[in-house]
């Protein structure tokens, strides 16, 4: 038993385990906002274009609900009478938050996506900037890869570091932040 727990403690503390739980979670509570969208904003919208605002009560009763049946004529009331009733207007708000959620996920998969390019982006400037500012920088390498000698060199004798300017420093900060920036996003 005691192996099994360990088992088990060693499987819930896993990375990937633990990013799916917070998913779930996150899931269920982005699925609160997206009905209360539909609900609160959408529904609404449709109703005034459509004519009706709730779409829940549009339905064809199949098969009449029993004699003597004085409630109203909504689908609660039929289904609960023994009516038999299509209730297509349920499905079309199902197929409404799917579109729905389908869009609100899109879009911020577009919007997280064009951030971290941006990002990406202008951190790459800047490592190009800096590359170029440094000794042993971008250009000496080309230079050096097009000059590809016919027997190797002796390594020469590794010379002092040059002392870093302060814009040097400053761009070196900026990455930092940058790269702090896109892995908390």
């Amino acid at each position: 038993m005691r192996k099994f727990l360990q088992e088990f403690q060693a499987f819930i503390s896993r990375g990937n385990v633990l990013d799916l739980a917070v998913a779930v979670i996150t899931g269920a509570a982005f699925t609160n906002i997206v009905n209360s969208l539909i609900k609160d904003i959408v529904n609404p919208i449709l109703g005034v274009l459509v004519g009706r605002p709730d779409f829940t009560n549009l339905f064809f009763v199949l098969k009449q609900p029993p004699e003597g049946f004085d409630g109203p004529w909504t689908y609660d009331a039929l289904t609960k009478a023994g009516a038999t009733v299509l209730g297509y207007g349920a499905f079309l708000t199902s197929v409404v938050q799917f579109l729905l959620m389908a869009f609100t996920v899109f879009w911020m998969i577009k919007v997280v996506t064009t951030l971290r390019v941006k990002l990406e982006s202008e951190a790459v400037a800047k490592l190009s900037k800096l590359s170029s500012v440094l000794p042993g920088g971008k250009k000496e390498e080309e230079a050096q890869k097009e000059e590809k000698p016919a027997e190797p060199a002796p390594a020469p004798a590794p010379e002092p570091a040059p002392a870093v300017s302060a814009e040097t420093t400053e761009l070196l900060r900026e990455i930092r932040d940058l790269l702090k920036a896109s892995k908390s996003a």
